[in-house]
């Protein structure tokens, strides 16, 4: 088994020890994450990468193009309850179509009606559903009507062990860990019936074009690249260069076969794989789901077609699947999974003369495309399993107007000339007309997938200036030797008052100038995290609501630059106000921990703010319904308060000139005992209030 021949000379290595090699090989996913942990580390020791120098980056059109349309995210779980995502999920197959929402298949949005609003404020028996108090009941009603109108089981997803999992739309393989965000996913576990997880707030995100520019020299190879270079110049400043094949390109491409219907088509598709079966030659046949190679897999049978099913829910046995396609008469009907980066050898492995002699002699792989994918890259990934290096073979795809490409981007055209030539349903058109007709729908598609990624590297842009200060100013700290730099201590210095210097000497002369030392650096890097975390999710809610802008004729984007603008200074204020008022009541208490490892949940004693992330997770976050990241199902925050470590001494918050941690703010007085219902980012009724002066919000005091 070469399999089992290539983990035995493999060796466990740690993360550390791998960035140290020469060369180090991984997933973008892990190299994001990586980066984004390297900035949440409590100590130089957690830190795993080195400089980001250069990168080779193989399928490149698939790692800088296809799953740069979200970021990278690193969250931990949230404390919302998901009881309402079963409550909507039992709502939303109540509307209608038409009359209760509208759908928009070219965005893939959709949006609720006058009389679906009606319609929902009866089924749950509130009045004024967009009123500010129930703007929650407004979100899980968006994400229910994603999850059951546009997102279909064995399509987007599979259920498997009790669990929703992504399918990947590019390669058709599961994505286990990666999850729908905005709380999508949940509103698919709810429609779905299974378990519901909690929704996450944001720690750390980076978006793949900004991760992949920060190294100094970047590159990568991949078969199709040519029809997105101008994507790689304008985003990445690369230039795409094509390289001959290495032996004459033999292969032979038909005409697209357009039907009028899917169930023509699919007929057609059975009975050509037949025909090629019998004659010994092998087959692959690429679907776009899992719905449609179970359908085709059924007409095979029907037909007494012995054949293979490569898809996201056997993909375990994929290797082996592949390994024996191109043995004579072989059929293969696989997702998207077989297109790239899969070398079928003639006669299958391993290789035996005569059967690829014969192999060769009935004309090759002949690959069948069961439907036009929305990008020409894939398809042209899918032909290209046939032909290499100098082999023969053949490929064609068959088309119906009803397919969803067709349906929805110039279907009436072609429907209406076919229907004046007058053909039967079960009689194709074989055209260069038609074939252009196709190609110009999916340019479109991919021009409007363009505009998704611009946006997106736009708006991170703005959010990656704030990143590199904040992660600038902590890689700092991290690094630095409190005994030998003193930086840090003028800076903080420099920002009290003369009262605030008196009271901070006192503190000096107490604990000593070494220990304040490091208890500066832990008390700052841990207000910067809690503070950080709140940025990014005041950002997200900034975002969500920016775009509403437009409809005063104010460009949503140049109104964003100015509010993070302000958010990103007062951001900047409040740090070093909250440091210098934690200090002034800093306490310290015994003997050295442990260094702090990155996932775990770090307060200041006597605090009101978390100052770290807790049980980390990474997930994506969903951009134009889309999936991008990995979950690491790491523990939920803990409750327990634990004191902040600073390498040598611990720390406790005290009020100035007394010895006991300072008390949570009272809990506000109502004429029922009950705290008022507030927002959770409005003020706390309390009256508590924030180191500045401005008031606390709910969410960060009694709302905990």
């Amino acid at each position: 088994n070469p399999a089992q021949v290539q983990m035995e000379n493999l060796r466990p290595c740690d993360r550390r020890a791998s960035y140290a090699a020469d060369i180090t090989y991984g997933t973008n996913n892990e190299f994001g994450f990586d980066y984004l942990r390297d900035n949440m580390a409590r100590d130089v020791s957690h830190l795993a990468q080195r400089g980001l120098h250069f990168a080779i980056v193989d399928e490149v059109d698939s790692i800088l193009i296809d799953e740069a349309r979200t970021p990278l995210i690193i969250s931990a779980p949230a404390e919302e309850s998901a009881s309402l995502y079963a409550r909507f999920a039992g709502i939303a197959p109540q509307l209608k179509a038409d009359e209760d929402y509208k759908l928009d298949e070219k965005d893939r949005a959709v949006s609720i009606s006058d009389a679906g609003i009606q319609k929902v404020e009866r089924l749950l028996g509130v009045k004024g559903l967009y009123s500010a108090s129930n703007i929650t009941l407004v979100h899980h009603l968006e994400e229910a009507l994603k999850a059951q109108i546009l997102f279909k089981k064995d399509r987007d997803y599979v259920v498997k062990e009790n669990e929703v999992i992504i399918v990947d739309e590019f390669t058709g393989r599961l994505m286990p860990g990666r999850r729908y965000s905005e709380g999508l996913h949940q509103a698919i576990e709810a429609k779905e019936g299974v378990e519901v997880q909690r929704e996450s707030e944001t720690l750390a995100t980076i978006s793949f074009q900004n991760l992949f520019r920060l190294y100094k020299k970047l590159s990568g190879m991949t078969g199709t690249a040519e029809t997105e270079a101008e994507e790689f110049h304008k985003i990445y400043k690369l230039d795409v260069v094509t390289v001959p094949t290495n032996m004459p390109m033999v292969r032979r491409d038909s005409h697209d076969q357009i039907y009028k219907t899917g169930e023509a088509k699919f007929n057609a598709i059975a009975e050509k794989i037949t025909e090629l079966h019998r004659a010994g030659q092998p087959v692959l046949v690429g679907t776009i789901s899992i719905i449609k190679s179970e359908l085709l897999s059924k007409m095979l049978r029907q037909r007494g077609v012995k054949h293979e099913v490569l898809n996201a829910k056997n993909h375990e046995r994929e290797a082996q699947i592949i390994a024996q396609a191109g043995r004579a008469g072989a059929v293969t009907v696989a997702t998207n999974m077989a297109g790239r980066g899969v070398d079928i050898i003639l006669g299958g492995v391993p290789k035996k003369p005569k059967e690829s002699a014969d192999v060769v002699e009935a004309g090759g792989l002949f690959v069948i495309g069961t439907e036009r994918h929305e990008s020409r890259r894939i398809d042209n990934q899918l032909r290209g399993r046939s032909g290499r290096q100098g082999d023969p073979g053949a490929s064609m795809f068959f088309i119906s107007l009803e397919d969803d490409l067709m349906r929805i981007f110039g279907g009436e055209r072609l429907k209406s000339i076919m229907g004046r030539i007058g053909l039967a349903d079960d009689q194709p058109i074989e055209h260069g007309l038609i074939s252009r007709s196709i190609e110009s729908a999916q340019r479109r598609v991919e021009g409007h997938n363009f505009d998704i990624r611009k946006h997106l590297v736009e708006y991170d842009d703005i959010a990656n200036k704030h990143r590199e200060v904040i992660y600038g100013r902590r890689r700092k700290l991290l690094t630095m030797n409190p005994a030998e730099d003193s930086w840090l201590h003028d800076k903080i210095l420099a920002l009290m008052s003369d009262e605030e210097r008196a009271l901070y000497e006192n503190q000096i002369k107490k604990y000593g100038l070494a220990t304040l030392k490091q208890a500066e650096r832990a008390v700052y890097m841990a207000v910067i995290d809690r503070s950080w975390i709140e940025h990014l999710n005041t950002m997200d809610a900034l975002r969500d609501s920016i775009g509403l802008r437009g409809y005063g004729q104010v460009d949503p984007l140049v109104v964003y630059k100015q509010e993070s603008f302000k958010m990103f200074e007062r951001l900047v204020r409040e740090i070093d106000g909250e440091v210098v008022d934690v200090l002034l009541k800093l306490e310290v208490q015994g003997a050295p921990p442990a260094p702090a490892p990155v996932a775990e949940k770090m307060q200041l004693r006597g605090a009101d703010e978390d100052l770290a992330g807790g049980g980390i997770q990474t997930v994506p976050r969903s951009e134009s319904v889309m999936p991008g990241g990995e979950v690491e199902n790491l523990p939920a925050p803990v409750k327990e308060q634990s004191p902040v470590s600073t390498g040598g001494v611990e720390v406790s918050i005290r009020t100035a000139g007394n010895s006991t941690p300072s008390p949570q703010p009272s809990t506000p007085n109502t004429s029922s005992g009950a705290i008022p219902k507030v927002g959770r980012n409005e003020p706390c009724p309390c009256g508590a209030k924030k180191p500045d002066g401005t008031p606390k919000k709910y969410k960060h005091c009694h709302g905990r």
